[in-house]
């Protein structure tokens, strides 16, 4: 038998089992093809960290200690379940515990969050864990060089910390480099060795603070997994929504574990993940925090994809019926309030509130129905026209949302033109790209590119043409993208009219 821990969860299996096997045994939440990583912490070289993880009931902070380390080592068993016994404007302190450190009657200097010693009364028997507020001269009866080290991430969490909450325990920070055996695979017949550590996916807890940031990220991870996209020493990124506008919201410390939208300049979209702490910016707004298997991303190799659960999980009803939307939100203790064609069979087209965070705090959705003839499903040619389809998704919002909306503004004979609603045109150049060769299909879209000068109209006809495309011009000015599986849908649609285009495979 071997010891091996999966997403946390101890197991004892045979020694003989591989990866698929522990996986099952486990129940582990894992999505076939994404990334697990695998640390062999057997493989760690003999090396004192001089970092450290403070758990508080108000939040996370990290220390480094100073020099000699041998009062922390003495005594950090002891800080662990240890409440605030005392504050004041310059200090906190956690205990008392027992000790058998010297105690000096004078007064030391203390820099804001030096992490020391004090005592209670001059007794080292009522000893206690200090954390300094702010800069300051005083005696609190603490050995000599009573300074241990100093807060280096998590500062915010000081100030607010009262009489009475607790320091819960306190970790080690894993220096990743001196992990001499780190593993990430896609195979699952990978074998097991004991005191292997597996994770297969990680989790983040988004913040109400950014409920716009939150729902950028539910749709970047819609499917469930995170692509990392770009690789350092201090993040990882997914960057398939760069270039999809996002407000900033949330100003925090990018913190081990943050997760992070760019919202303005170069890689204005990507969202980041932080694996070091970092200090804010004016253009990272803060979405929410990785509360489980932040080793999983620390470990992580480019191009990977990972697997992600985000809590909350996304509300997102557009395309579904309004029968099957109201079951999925009675599930999870909202409500529905059906407008436009309410019959069960409608499909949702939007929903109000337009995020998940302000969907759950108003308890409900307000939906928009309309009859399914009003959705078009169209399967694009990614292969033959990738940069115009991008300028496409844009325009429609089809990177984040199942539905887009395309007005109609002008019919004739057998040809529809449509401008999306979204004007997309300076979001990335259309220029020649999969244009006609001999003949246009009945119920291909094609969109006008910079060779005309209504560049960015997008258009469908009925019938086949050998000379014109489907925006009406010549196919040297015409992008192909897709076609239409279902183009009599169209027939008998009018100026104004919205469509609403869905994406199949």
């Amino acid at each position: 038998m071997i010891s091996v821990e999966i997403n946390g969860q101890k197991l004892e299996i045979k020694d003989d089992l591989l990866l698929k096997n522990a996986l099952e045994i486990a129940k582990a939440f894992y999505i076939p093809g994404t990334t697990t990583g695998i640390l062999k912490t057997s493989g760690k070289k003999e090396e004192a960290t001089s970092e450290y993880k403070i758990l508080t009931t108000k939040g996370e902070l990290k220390i480094e200690l100073f020099g000699d380390h041998t009062l922390w080592t003495k005594f950090s068993h002891f800080f662990k379940d240890l409440k605030a016994h005392w504050e004041s404007r310059y200090a906190i302190a956690f205990g008392p515990f027992e000790t058998d450190i010297t105690v000096e009657r004078s007064e030391q200097k203390y820099n804001r969050y030096d992490i020391f010693l004090g005592t209670g009364g001059y007794d080292q028997k009522n000893a206690y864990l200090m954390i300094a507020k702010d800069k300051h001269v005083s005696d609190y009866g603490g050995p000599k060089g009573a300074v241990l080290g100093k807060v280096i991430s998590g500062k915010n969490i000081i100030a607010n910390l009262k009489q009475g909450d607790t320091l819960l325990k306190i970790e080690p920070v894993i220096k990743w480099e001196t992990l001499l055996n780190k593993i990430t695979t896609q195979d699952l017949n990978t074998p097991l060795e004991d005191g292997m550590k597996i994770f297969t996916h990680f989790n983040v807890d988004l913040i109400n603070e950014s409920p716009e940031g939150a729902e950028h990220f539910l749709a970047l991870i819609r499917r469930k997994t995170f692509h990392v996209g770009t690789f350092s020493n201090s993040f990882i990124s997914d960057n398939v929504l760069q270039g999809e506008g996002c407000p900033y919201e949330h100003w925090d410390a990018r913190s081990e574990g943050s997760v992070v939208v760019r919202t303005d300049g170069q890689g204005n979209g990507r969202v980041y993940i932080y694996k070091e702490d970092r200090t804010s910016s004016p253009v990272h707004s803060v979405v929410g925090h990785v509360s489980h298997g932040i080793e999983l991303i620390k470990i992580a190799p480019l191009n990977s994809t990972l697997a992600v659960v985000a809590n909350p999980e996304r509300v997102m009803v557009q395309g579904m019926t309004f029968k099957d939307a109201e079951k999925v939100l009675n599930l999870r203790g909202l409500k529905l309030e059906r407008r436009g064609y309410t019959d069960d069979d409608a499909i949702v087209v939007e929903q109000v509130p337009d995020t998940t965070i302000g969907i759950i705090a108003e308890g409900g959705v307000t939906a928009l129905g309309v009859k399914a003839d009003k959705i078009i499903n169209v399967k694009f040619y990614d292969d033959l026209a990738p940069i115009t389809l991008d300028f496409f998704r844009h325009s429609l919002r089809l990177k984040d949302r199942p539905l887009g909306p395309l007005p109609i503004i002008y019919t004739y004979e057998n040809t529809f033109l449509f401008r999306p609603e979204k004007e997309a045109q300076t979001y990335k150049e259309i220029n020649p790209e999969n244009t006609p060769k001999g003949k246009i299909k009945a119920g291909e879209i094609g969109v006008t590119n910079q060779a005309a000068k209504r560049y960015g109209m997008v258009g469908v006809k009925l019938i086949d043409d050998d000379k014109y495309g489907p925006t009406g011009e010549k196919f040297e000015c015409t992008n192909i993208i897709g076609k239409v599986l279902e183009p009599e849908r169209l027939k008998g649609m009018k100026t104004d009219d919205i469509i609403y285009i869905r994406e199949v495979s």
